[in-house]
């Protein structure tokens, strides 16, 4: 039974290259330039950008995993996303796939970020969460109405060794292994939830192999711990034997950081998750699959371990 992976090399799909072992040995793997993860995975290039390649990718897959990774830039989420999307969910329902999306919180209303469970509402603040949002429906459309088996695993913000993406990787604990100040967003004594990649990448695996799964969002196995930005940073620096001083990087600095820097200037409308709580309650998941979360002391050590 072959399973594909859209967006293969990413943090999340590497790992999840590795979960998916215990559940098939036929592994594809799909990006515009594929490496190999165990060394006996099919490798496809291809850009999902286009309808026939991105076709010929799923074609003959039991379950396509879409892990992509856009560059973080609002135009070309706007111009790429509805694009892949349409021809993915076309794929996967001529060649009968299912389809599991790996997510993010973006499309959350503002005042959901405080505590987000799977039936918190959409309305989402930001324009690159109104691109989120519309995928998602654009999933749930081909679901009621074209009969596309599908689900949604959504992941709060996420860290974890070998992390390119992760933002407690980039702004705490990468620069406190080198012996650079810390850096945190708007406010550091807020709480803020982080996903494990190796917990996302085996839960997505579980939920892609479980019939009972489809036609639901997930939320991926977070820790319930309520840690806010300084108790990351403290204990990070704990196991350097540094000082908890940190960069604190509000909306003023971000903004004039931004003039310089397109991928900062892309984190200004995102403050609205860091000036408050941002709490990713996962319940369900951990309840369903008996699954406990790792501890962020747990993580943290081994992302620090792997520096």
């Amino acid at each position: 039974m072959t399973q594909v992976i859209l967006g293969a090399g990413g943090d999340i799909g590497t790992l999840l290259a590795k979960e998916l072992r215990k559940f098939t040995d036929h592994v594809r793997l799909v990006a515009r330039s594929p490496k190999q993860v165990n060394g006996d995975e099919e490798l496809f290039p291809a850009n999902l950008l286009d309808a026939g390649q991105a076709d010929k990718a799923i074609e003959g897959a039991a379950v396509a995993y879409l892990a992509v990774g856009l560059k973080y830039e609002l135009k070309i989420w706007q111009k790429d996303w509805p694009v892949i999307i349409r021809n993915v969910i076309d794929s996967c329902l001529k060649h009968q796939v299912k389809l599991v999306f790996f997510d993010n919180v973006y499309m959350y209303d503002r005042n959901a970020i405080p505590h987000m469970t799977e039936e918190s509402a959409m309305n989402p603040p930001s324009e690159k969460g109104k691109v989120r949002m519309q995928i998602v429906q654009e999933i749930q459309k081909a679901m009621s109405e074209k009969g596309l088996q599908a689900l949604i695993a959504r992941s709060a913000d996420f860290y974890g060794p070998g992390s390119k993406n992760g933002i407690l990787n980039a702004l705490v604990l990468d620069p406190v292994s080198k012996g650079k100040q810390p850096k945190w967003q708007s406010k550091a004594d807020k709480v803020h939830s982080f996903t494990y990649t190796p917990d996302a990448a085996k839960a997505v695996a579980i939920l892609g192999n479980t019939e009972a799964a489809y036609n639901q969002v997930w939320h991926l196995p977070t820790s319930s711990e309520r840690w806010a930005g300084k108790d990351f940073i403290s204990y990070a620096g704990s196991l350097k034997n540094r000082k908890a001083s940190y960069m604190l990087l509000g909306k003023v600095m971000l903004t004039i950081a931004g003039l310089f820097d397109r991928t900062i200037r892309e984190l200004v409308e995102m403050q609205y998750q860091n000036n408050q709580d941002y709490f990713f309650d996962s319940s369900k998941f951990c309840k369903t699959f008996n699954f406990t979360p790792t501890l962020y002391e747990q993580g943290i050590k081994k992302v620090m371990n792997s520096l």
